[in-house]
């Protein structure tokens, strides 16, 4: 089967739940250019072939396109093949379609989100408004209008349609702008010209039909005219985002990046993922909490310092199968960790109002003197926890369920950088023997707490920003009241 998917616009967020589906099952995706990084992220085990085309410079043609999807799909694979937009928008999924029907192969139509109505839309511009504009055109913008046979019809579509939407078109831009007013459309039309739309980097130039071919906006881009576009000043809010324009280096762990990273950017930001840590097994592959485990309904207590220690905690307790039923007390050490303990079908009956060691050993000082306590964290971590409920009377039994290694260090244009996130000591320590403490001097940094920041400041580097309240949540909060934003 060959799926002929449209990835919409550019915006990962639009692209549509039927195509992310498929695109899960895909064994090989052929792929454009405006193809996003993270929707391929949905496809991990796919095979990915690139052929992409720009302006002169063509990977593959299209017969030998239409051929590599007739020889991939004979090979019973699932095939999608990933096209910017919609696939049937200037996208040549008909001829694609038709070909692979002449070979006998099924094949079926994911429509996407195109950029024709998209990139305007994230511009505050509506393609049709009641009293201004009733009719939109979308053209293609690679013809050259000067060709000798052409076939749009510049006469009829220079004054008939309200709304016109060039695709493709910078190149031809003056070309463009000579046909339409040589065929009647004013020279003061508003015009607008969108670069990377629906995108963090988005660039909009408001300007005048005549004026347009003076733009330095390079492809990828859009060229509207009509009446419309006067309509931006009050419908603009993609680029009026808090964080719009700011690009942020998220340093967490791949795995759990996501909701960083979904938070920074639905306020606008453009984020770098440059994952410094990553999660795996303990040294002693689960020889201590193995043991833990098997006496487990001997701990008064299980105390847990970070959702991953939850996380990797159940599943070795899944491992031995076991569940929350043989646990007796709980303490979580914040709000982030008791959440995901929740998810397990446990409220923790400790949590303290500051999330960090100190206060959770605070919070459990009158509960654990004489109690069996297992504590299930990182391979390294700090001692304040386990020496402090050791000398209020405690039995603690401290065991790993996981350890952080450094990532491999990933390229990264830091003279770009305007805020970089650690949501931990491990990604600040794992930052600087990846990039070096200069790079780390560099930029403007976040910290989740007061522990990362001290981590921060051990190298040297004051944190611009401190989360007052210790989670994600807490950081994203503090990154939007530092930029100006009103948090509530």
């Amino acid at each position: 089967m060959v799926y002929l998917v449209g990835a919409g616009a550019g915006d990962v967020g639009l692209l549509t739940l039927k195509a992310a589906e498929i695109l899960k099952s895909a064994d090989v995706v052929i792929y454009d250019r405006l193809a996003d990084d993270e929707i391929l992220n949905l496809c991990p085990n796919a095979k990915k072939i690139y052929v992409g085309k720009s302006a002169g410079n063509h990977t593959l043609k299209q017969d030998e396109i239409n051929q590599l999807l007739v020889d991939t799909a004979r090979e019973n694979k699932i095939v999608v093949r990933l096209k910017g937009g919609d696939p049937f928008v200037f996208g040549r999924g008909g001829e694609e379609a038709i070909y692979l029907r002449e070979n006998n192969l099924p094949f079926e139509i994911v429509p996407g989100v195109t950029s024709a109505i998209a990139v305007p839309a994230y511009a505050g511009i509506p393609v049709t408004h009641r009293g201004i504009a009733a009719s939109f055109a979308v053209v293609t913008g690679h013809e050259d209008p000067n060709k000798e046979t052409s076939s749009i019809n510049w006469k009829n579509l220079a004054t008939a349609v309200d709304t016109l939407i060039f695709l493709m078109g910078v190149a031809n831009i003056s070309k463009i702008v000579a046909k339409l007013i040589e065929n009647g459309r004013k020279p003061e039309t508003p015009a607008a010209i969108i670069r990377w739309g629906t995108k963090s980097t988005q660039e909009v130039f408001v300007t005048t039909l005549a004026e347009a071919p003076n733009a330095k906006i390079q492809p990828p881009a859009i060229f509207l005219v009509g009446e419309v576009v006067n309509l931006r000043e009050q419908l603009k809010w993609f680029d009026t985002k808090i964080l719009f324009g700011k690009k942020i280096l998220v340093t967490r762990a791949r795995a759990q990046a996501s909701k960083l990273s979904s938070a920074l950017k639905n306020l606008g930001a453009n984020v770098v993922e440059a994952p410094t840590i990553k999660i795996a097994p303990p040294s002693d592959n689960f020889r201590q909490i193995d043991a833990a485990i098997k006496i487990l309904r001997e701990f008064d207590w299980t105390i847990f310092t970070s959702a991953n220690g939850v996380e990797k905690f159940f599943e070795r307790l899944n491992f031995h199968g076991l569940d929350s039923r043989a646990l007796n007390k709980v303490a979580a050490i914040g709000s982030a960790t008791a959440e995901k303990l929740l998810a397990f079908g446990i409220i923790a009956d400790v949590v303290p109002k500051n999330y960090v060691a100190e206060s959770l050993a605070d919070a459990l000082k009158n509960f654990v003197g004489g109690k069996k306590v297992l504590i299930a964290r990182a391979e390294v971590a700090r001692d304040v926890l386990p020496e402090t409920l050791k000398n209020f009377g405690a039995d603690v039994t401290i065991a790993p369920v996981y350890k952080t290694l450094a990532e491999s260090p990933a390229q990264i244009d830091f003279d770009s950088i305007d805020l970089a996130t650690f949501t931990s000591s491990s990604t600040v320590e794992n930052f600087v023997a990846a990039h070096g403490v200069e790079n780390l001097k560099k930029i403007p940094s976040a910290a989740i707490g007061t522990i990362t920041a001290q981590t921060l400041k051990n190298f040297g580097v004051e944190a611009k920003i401190v989360a007052e309240t210790f989670t994600i949540d807490g950081l994203v909060d503090a990154i939007e009241k530092f930029y100006g934003g009103d948090v509530t």
